[in-house]
């Protein structure tokens, strides 16, 4: 596999049934290519399946059809090299923040010594500012530090991709920021490649190396994807003063303005598609009863 399409989403399509029997495609044909080490961040309207990419990408969402490639191999199901960080931390309670993280790489390193599970655990909570919060449980700790863990039990299974689903989205400006910090420094370290959904413009330009604009849903897909060209490791005053920076973001802006504006005639065509399917479906089964014999 080559390092330039390390990630191949091809055709990426996922469809629900709705209550006529159709099927709906919230996504369709999504196509995207990600090089190793890559972060790309995905941004779009609610509701155009941004978190139903990422879940398909995890293993937890079965695709309909198209492929999901990692590294060579098609994604059949979760595993420890797609590691996930949601919105919210979901830790268990009981559990210390040390024995959340270990919780996992019990599982990824079960012929590793305790010695050597321990200095795992220690190292990425050192790493995420948490080297003095080991032993706290979650109910001791700000939104911020329980997110903190979060990263830090997913960085800890050596993930060969990172997904990372609105993970600052109820964390206050500062918290944000300082996280954002945090995640970019372990990345440059750790050269994972990595999706980042976010709904914030200036979030989806700092964290990465490109942006992908989904259009709306239904049938959403990519309708463009931006090339981020700042250097690594990122110093947030250096992104903001750089000329080209407020380019991106009217890009971006630009962008979901148009897919507001374009909302309601985009709805309204897919209804009516609906509707002429489901009045040929009625065609065809009316049709068919009348050449069926009449039973005795």
């Amino acid at each position: 596999m080559s390092d330039n399409r390390y990630v191949e989403i091809a055709n990426l399509t996922k469809a629900y049934p709705n209550p006529f029997g159709q099927d709906v495609a919230v996504v369709k044909d999504f196509n995207l290519i990600l090089r190793k080490g890559e972060v790309v961040s995905v941004i779009g309207h609610s509701g155009c399946g941004k978190s139903t990419v990422l879940t398909m990408l995890a293993g937890l969402n079965p695709i309909s059809s198209g492929s999901l490639v990692v590294d060579g191999r098609e994604v059949a199901g979760p595993g420890p090299d797609r590691a996930v960080v949601f919105q919210a931390p979901c830790l268990l309670p009981w559990m210390t923040t040390f024995e959340n993280v270990m919780l996992g790489v019990k599982q990824v390193y079960p012929h590793g010594t305790p010695a050597e599970r321990r200095q795992i655990c220690e190292y990425y909570l050192s790493i995420v500012g948490l080297a003095d919060s080991m032993r706290k449980y979650p109910r001791e700790m700000s939104g911020g530090m329980q997110q903190r863990v979060g990263i830090a039990r997913a960085i800890a299974l050596r993930p060969r991709m990172l997904l990372l689903d609105e993970p600052f989205g109820r964390l206050d400006s500062l918290t944000r920021m300082d996280l954002q910090d945090v995640i970019l420094e372990i990345l440059d370290r750790e050269k994972i490649t990595t999706v980042v959904i976010t709904h914030d413009v200036d979030e989806a330009i700092y964290m990465a190396d490109r942006v992908c604009m989904m259009t709306n849903g239904p049938e959403a897909s990519v309708g463009q994807v931006l090339e981020i060209p700042f250097e690594r490791p990122r110093i947030r005053a250096d992104v903001l003063d750089h000329p080209n920076y407020y380019d991106f973001r009217a890009c971006l802006l630009s962008f979901l303005e148009k897919q507001e504006h374009n909302k309601s005639s985009h709805v309204e065509a897919f209804e009516e598609r609906q509707r002429q399917e489901r009045e040929l479906q009625t065609s065809a089964s009316d049709r068919q009863l009348e050449t069926e014999p009449a039973s005795v």
